[in-house]
């Protein structure tokens, strides 16, 4: 079961990763747009809001995991939806600047023009969409997984919704069966076996000695 708990990790950081990178490419695209263009594009607004979210959102929730287990937002239900959107979010993102990058340079372009600024335009069209892309994609996978496993966990008796991500939503819950120890060759059970005797062997008491009495002699 530690498989989930390090996949869990490993999404939320890679997701902050690429939030932080596009969060810079779409802050320097809007700078271009604006002073050459007069404006911005709806996909770099909508990438710096999934970035700016996912930038504040992920990396407490792994905080707060770590400071505090079973915290609110650590359950499996919380993460599910909030994760759900990230990744709505993010391929709004990736599929909004692949529309764009085609309407304003063409498809199939290679951004080889001679004004600098142009260029670099073109190349951080590409890039929001490239890591908008890996983010949905990373983000997309680490929620159907979490879902099977909750899904399968709650089958099993587990209340999966309301706990954890290292709780274990695999393992079966439910009162532990007392094992009893089997005596075996060479071992002692414990408790004293209780002797019993066919009514022809059991031993009589008849009250009288079988011992003669000695009688002292002066």
């Amino acid at each position: 079961m530690a498989f989930l708990p390090i996949l869990r990790l490993a999404v939320l950081i890679a997701t902050t990763v690429f939030a932080i990178i596009v969060l810079g490419i779409s802050a320097h695209l809007t700078s271009l747009s604006e002073e050459f263009l007069g404006g911005y594009f709806v996909f770099a607004a909508v990438a710096i809001a999934a970035a700016v979210l996912t930038m504040i959102t992920l990396p407490a929730m792994i905080g707060i995991d770590f400071l505090r287990r079973g915290a609110f937002t650590s359950m499996v239900l919380v993460e599910l939806i909030w994760v759900f959107v990230l990744w709505v979010l993010w391929i709004a993102a990736a599929a909004l600047a692949a529309q764009e990058q085609q309407n304003v340079f063409g498809e199939g372009n290679s951004c080889n023009y001679i004004n600098t600024d142009l260029a670099t335009a073109c190349h951080e069209f590409g890039a929001i969409e490239a890591f908008s892309f890996l983010a949905w994609i990373v983000l997309m996978g680490y929620n159907i997984t979490l879902l099977v496993y909750a899904i399968v966990g709650a089958n099993r008796g587990n209340k999966t919704w309301t706990s954890t991500v290292g709780d274990g939503l695999l393992t079966p819950r439910g009162d532990a069966v007392p094992v009893t120890p089997m005596s075996t060759g060479g071992e002692y059970s414990g408790a004293a076996p209780s002797m019993q005797y066919p009514p022809q062997q059991q031993p009589q008491w008849t009250g009288q000695s079988n011992h003669t009495p000695m009688t002292a002699q002066v």
